[in-house]
């Protein structure tokens, strides 16, 4: 099973505004698989420091197999998601928000606002999922069998 953790980032579900309704949906989605389970979860304001330091030490010390973000996606100033996975990751998996932003294309031309990113650190896979509860439960339904195929890759445990 892989551990999983879920970080949101939104100055309002941080500042108790409103709930964080898109990191709850992920976590009950991850609970109906057998392969998933979200070890750690935390919503931070839109803060490239305080994303960028949490991933860190997600991946590095308390080596998560893989870290879903949701929000801070689209185009406001304060989005700044992409740039902090970008800025921590060693290796750039553009396929998967390629495919997540094209099975979300089917359903609205506003999938191509998104600036989603994917990546690896260590043996960590990071992936930005958007924000809105309709396109996570879109989207994650698309990738999730081929994130495990990926982390089973990764960790030497699955077949190229």
């Amino acid at each position: 099973m892989y551990q999983v953790g879920i970080l949101t980032a939104s100055d309002r579900c941080f500042n108790a505004q409103r709930e964080d309704v898109s990191g709850l949906l992920i976590r009950t989605i991850l609970k109906e698989t057998e392969d998933f389970w979200d070890k750690e979860y935390t919503v931070l304001p839109d803060n490239q420091s305080l994303l960028e330091s949490t991933m860190v030490k997600w991946a590095d010390e308390l080596h998560l197999d893989l870290i879903l973000t949701t929000g801070g996606t689209g185009f406001s100033h304060r989005d700044v998601t992409p740039e902090a996975t970008l800025n921590i990751i060693e290796r750039r998996t553009p396929g998967i928000p390629e495919a997540m932003r094209q099975e979300s294309l089917k359903i609205t031309g506003r999938a191509m606002l998104s600036r989603a990113e994917a990546g690896i650190r260590g043996n960590t896979l990071i992936v930005n999922l958007p924000g809105n509860p309709k396109a996570i439960t879109e989207t994650l339904a698309y990738i999730l069998p081929h994130i495990k195929h990926g982390l089973d890759i990764l960790k030497g445990t699955g077949d190229d």
